[in-house]
């Protein structure tokens, strides 16, 4: 079986000697083709942080990281940006929608920015945007909608680029539970249903059990929880 991710003896560490603060030590993490992973552990144990060095927007200070076969660890800027856009999704807990534009707008925002011509990026959007229920919502900007119909937006624009790679950080945090719970469903039917693999962090211990594999961040280590 393929790997969509490969870290391998991950550090991350900031500040040098008295102020040196190692937020992750020595981490080893594959992810296969089509699985979804649930990252957990408290606050400040470098969930965030391993997930930012997984979708390329930190580097680590050692270690190498492989992207859907692709080695990210020595690639420059261009590089890493192309692979980003062309691999990675990313759905954060705040939905970070464009204010000024509606739903199929911002689904076909990540498209166009790629080159896709804007027909093909639109009938791409309406297809996703439909995959998540909101084909009646496609002209309402952000405002205009609910935190689980943002959120829902958030992720249809994450899967417009057809990535392998689907990185999530606490996505259904600022929901309430049955919004998270509605929202989480239709985040597992639509990842499920395109097959690309997918690491999510979550504080929500029912939404983790839900996923393929947990893996528990404690003190910048972690470990497989069965």
């Amino acid at each position: 079986m393929n790997n969509t991710l490969k870290l391998t003896h991950i550090a991350r560490t900031f500040g040098k000697n008295a102020t040196k603060l190692e937020v992750l030590k020595d981490i080893n993490l594959e992810i296969h083709e089509g699985e979804i992973v649930a990252l957990v552990g408290p606050s400040g144990s470098g969930k965030s942080t391993l997930l930012h060095i997984a979708g390329l927007l930190d580097t680590p200070t050692s270690g190498t990281i492989e992207i859907a076969g692709e080695n990210a660890t020595q690639m420059n800027d261009a590089g890493r940006t192309r692979l980003r856009m062309k691999s990675i999704g990313f759905v954060y807990q705040s939905h970070l929608l464009l204010p000024d534009f509606n739903a199929l707008e911002n689904v076909m925002m990540p498209q166009l920015i790629a080159g896709v011509k804007r027909k093909e990026a639109e009938n791409r959007a309406k297809e996703l945007l439909k995959a998540v229920g909101l084909s009646h919502r496609l002209t309402h900007r952000a405002g205009q909608l609910s935190g689980g119909e943002q959120q829902r937006v958030a992720i249809a624009r994450a899967l417009a680029n057809r990535p392998a790679l689907l990185l999530a950080d606490e996505p259904t945090g600022n929901l309430d539970p049955k919004t998270a719970d509605e929202v989480f469903d239709i985040f597992l039917k639509v990842v499920r249903e395109t097959g690309l693999s997918a690491l999510l962090a979550t504080h929500n211990p029912e939404l983790a059990r839900k996923m393929d594999r947990r893996i528990c961040v404690t003190d910048g280590e972690i470990q497989e929880l069965k």
